[in-house]
């Protein structure tokens, strides 16, 4: 007598090297697409970790273009960049510029990431992360001067990330 086969069972099993079924909280591909338990409005670590990456990215690919248009005016000063021939040149011809607007393609790819996986109302709040770092960049690595109220609107940035962070997504 031959015994049917569970439907809720799949019908390739992968076995393990020792014959048995691999155990569900095991199997890599089961744990990236589905949680073994509700989340009940938890946040995956992991997506916050993929957007922190993606929002540092843009950060730096900004820091990086900022300081290409500096070299970019140095060298056409007295004069500033402006849409004529000798600035586009002048542009074209600094590496830093380059390397942010590669910076920003690879932020832009780590976001893709991040869409496949929660919506955009609750991702996109967080590319105001840039804000802070930018600031934070500024002040510590440059020694620049940041006035009060500046910080006052970057407290008032990281408090709303941080409450959007607390509410429940969806993909």
């Amino acid at each position: 007598m031959t015994i049917p086969e569970d439907p809720t069972t799949p019908a390739d099993p992968t076995p393990t090297q020792s014959g048995t079924q691999p155990h569900p909280h095991h199997d890599l591909r089961r744990l990236a697409d589905e949680p073994d338990e509700p989340s009940h409005g938890r946040i995956p670590p992991m997506l916050i970790v993929i957007i922190l990456l993606s929002v540092t990215l843009a950060a730096l690919a900004q820091l990086t273009l900022k300081a290409g248009m500096n070299h970019v005016n140095d060298s056409l000063a007295p004069d500033t960049f402006s849409l004529n021939g000798a600035s586009l040149k002048a542009l074209l011809a600094q590496p830093l510029v380059w390397g942010g607007l590669v910076l920003f393609g690879f932020s832009a790819i780590v976001w893709l990431v991040v869409l496949s996986r929660a919506s955009l109302s609750f991702a996109y709040p967080f590319a105001a992360t840039t804000y802070v770092l930018i600031l934070l960049f500024d002040h510590f690595v440059l020694d620049e001067q940041v006035p009060a109220l500046r910080w006052a609107g970057v407290a008032f940035i990281a408090t709303g990330i941080f409450l959007i962070s607390r509410t429940p997504h969806t993909s």
